[in-house]
């Protein structure tokens, strides 16, 4: 069953899961997915835990000593997710130690409500950091124009980063320039910088689904023959801008030092339009030093029928480049898109955090000690 699974670890692609919750680290189920399905890495976001702590199995005794303890909710929120990222880190250890810490790795999120704010990120950061207290943990933070200059500080800082949330071609080359200026504070700093690492998401099936809806809403013959053509194009030609950064004079003076390339990593990558084969982001997106994040439902899907037929990036940079040029002909504006993606991205998080803070307030509310 995971024959594709394989394949694919073996083209240079690791596989992460885009999930995780309480029930799924007591029960096995993470050891088992490590074990039996390559998987190397876990993602986390605030829709993540929302719908784990919401769901309720297995929180109940510690949000009552929290209950009991009369912690505010945010501080609940942070003692929880904290805790289950801790143990998730401590389930992939073993795959850490394997690969040298490129792998093994846990990401926790930024209060997304800070996303536009430059100190709060930081600071916010370097107390998640401390609290998970595990080196395999890569804290998220958003590529937001305020979250730039709080990824340098905090690489500076020698804490390992996921940039969430990228959409667009010009922001990930600024997402790749915070990095490298990051590692150079390392450095100034005397900080190890082969002991830091960093992945650079960058969101696919959205950038599909924004643009098919306008395909349709044009609705002639050459816009409907895009369709499904934008994100792919999108995220190859980020490849591209990976492999022109990674080979500057600027890199391979930090390489030199011990730096660690930052990987692009693949997110968002469930199909969300049923027409499209349910393995679409993972088999077209093939390419060394890559990493696919992956809900469930992908990866089981990529496990039962995924066709990887090798690297499927090389050689498609003219290609891609023509189906987004092909996309400004009939109308499409690639910035427009892009920004809207990212205000949308970061809105949803904030939602999804809002919705956690409720329902773990009712908890709190539902399992505090009655006063005697």
């Amino acid at each position: 069953m995971t024959d594709a699974l394989k394949r694919l670890s073996e083209e240079g692609v690791a596989i992460w899961l885009d999930d995780l919750s309480r029930k799924r680290i007591t029960s096995g189920n993470l050891a088992e997915l490590i074990d039996d399905s390559h998987v190397v890495g876990v993602t986390t976001n605030p829709s993540i835990f929302q719908k784990a702590i919401s769901g309720g199995d297995g929180y109940e005794q510690q949000v009552a000593d929290l209950a009991a303890r009369k912690v505010t909710v945010e501080e609940a929120i942070r003692m929880i997710t904290t805790a289950d990222v801790r143990d998730a880190a401590d389930v992939l250890r073993p795959v850490f130690d394997d690969t040298d810490g490129q792998d093994g790795r846990v990401s926790i999120e930024v209060d997304p409500r800070l996303a536009h704010n430059t100190r709060a990120t930081i600071a916010e950061a370097k107390q998640l950091a401390w609290l998970v207290d595990r080196p395999n943990t890569l804290i998220k933070i958003p590529a937001t124009e305020a979250g730039l200059p709080a990824i340098t500080e905090v690489i500076g800082l020698g804490i390992s980063v996921n940039v969430t949330l990228i959409f667009s071609l010009e922001r990930y080359r600024k997402v790749m320039d915070a990095y490298l200026a990051g590692l150079e504070k390392a450095k100034a700093a005397g900080q190890d910088l082969s002991k830091i690492r960093s992945v650079a998401s960058f969101f696919v099936s959205r950038v599909d689904t924004e643009i098919d809806k306008r395909l349709d809403k044009i609705g002639t013959d050459e816009a409907k023959a895009l369709r499904g053509k934008a994100a792919l194009a999108n995220a190859r030609l980020a490849y591209q801008a990976y492999e022109e950064v990674f080979s500057s004079e600027r890199w391979l003076a930090l390489e030199k030092a011990g730096a660690n390339k930052q990987r692009p990593l693949w997110a968002s990558t469930g199909v969300k339009d049923p027409a499209y084969p349910d393995t679409l982001y993972v088999t077209e997106l093939v390419a060394p030093n890559t990493v696919n994040t992956m809900p469930e439902a992908t990866l089981l899907a990529t496990a039962d029928h995924g066709e990887i037929t090798g690297n499927t990036i090389q050689g498609t940079y003219e290609q891609a480049q023509a189906d987004l040029d092909a996309l400004a002909a009939v109308g499409i504006s690639y910035d427009d898109v892009v920004q809207l993606l990212e205000e949308e991205g970061v809105e949803k998080f904030e939602a999804s955090w809002n919705d956690l803070l409720k329902s773990t307030e009712a908890e709190l509310k539902r399992l505090a000690p009655s006063e005697a």
